[in-house]
């Protein structure tokens, strides 16, 4: 009885051994990391309705608020006024050179017509002289007129569309004052609040990407030369006291340089000074954290 107690207890001693050389039985270690946006105010003003909170959950391009467009409202309600000034100006060339068209058609018929005379010898040249001087006079001021009035128009366009980009630019600043998210993901933190006055470049929240994950590990040059993108390797996380969870990966980027070994990883060969850094996809199932510890094996395709 007491040999096998001894057993037991000898068993017992070697089963946390047994499960520390499982839990190291790794090519790499790293740490899991997401993709965060930092999503700030692009327009100037007080945040009129913010409802944002932190752990919400947030479909790409939600409406989560604006920030006070009542001057930008009224700079456009005043510009649309000028453009419909500006276009009251505009002439319609055909209508306004159409009394000096017909004109010139009559002149050309008495043209015809006293030229006609003339061989007949009831007129004299003198009478079609001056129709011909009537009409060349009429011809040019039908040019000068015409002239005129599309520069004039072209002038009044110009005009138009300058106003029209300054509304182009007023509309575009009212779309940017709309607060979306950029992505579909959970707000990690809210940086301002309702009421609050804003200004561009100042952050307002960030929302992470928490559904596709990536394992940030290093790699020694030997490793280097077993791997490519696109991948699929089998990816431990490690929920702590000797807990992991399997998921499948792909290695999405591998980095084209070498860096120093970061102090905080470690990898199979412990001497080496030079590592690469790799990142591994990995579809989150609700139990990857940002900076939760990972490892990776490279030589199982399957979880």
């Amino acid at each position: 009885m007491k040999t096998l107690k001894n057993t037991m207890l000898f068993l017992a001693a070697l089963l946390p051994v047994a499960c520390s050389n499982n839990k190291t039985d790794y090519d790499a270690s790293g740490i899991f990391e997401s993709t965060e946006v930092i999503v700030s105010s692009q327009v100037s003003g007080q945040l009129m309705e913010f409802t944002v909170t932190e752990g919400q959950q947030l479909q790409a391009d939600s409406y989560l608020g604006y920030v006070d467009t009542t001057q930008l409202y009224l700079k456009k309600q005043q510009l649309m006024a000028s453009r419909t000034a500006v276009s009251s100006r505009s002439t319609s060339v055909p209508r306004q050179i159409a009394s000096l068209k017909e004109q010139i058609a009559t002149q050309k018929r008495e043209l015809a017509r006293f030229g006609n005379l003339v061989k007949l010898n009831a007129a004299n040249q003198k009478q079609v002289d001056d129709i011909q001087s009537q009409l060349s006079v009429l011809e040019k001021q039908l040019a000068a007129q015409t002239e005129l009035l599309v520069n004039n128009n072209q002038g009044i366009s110009g005009e138009s569309t300058a106003l029209e980009s300054q509304i182009a630019q007023i509309e575009d600043q009212l779309l940017k004052s709309r607060i979306t998210s950029p992505i579909q993901g959970t707000v990690l933190t809210k940086y301002a609040e309702q009421g609050e006055f804003t200004a561009p470049g100042k952050a307002l929240f960030k929302v992470s990407d928490m559904q596709q994950m990536y394992l940030r590990a290093y790699i020694t040059s030997d490793q280097l030369t077993q791997l490519k993108q696109g991948q699929s390797v089998t990816v431990y996380a490690d929920f702590g006291e000797d807990q992991m969870r399997t998921y499948p990966g792909t290695i999405s980027w591998i980095a084209d340089k070498a860096e120093f070994t970061p102090k905080t990883i470690q990898t199979r060969n412990e001497r080496a000074n030079l590592v690469y850094a790799v990142k591994i996809a990995v579809t989150n199932d609700g139990y990857l954290k940002n900076g939760m510890y990972g490892e990776v094996k490279f030589n199982a395709t399957k979880p």
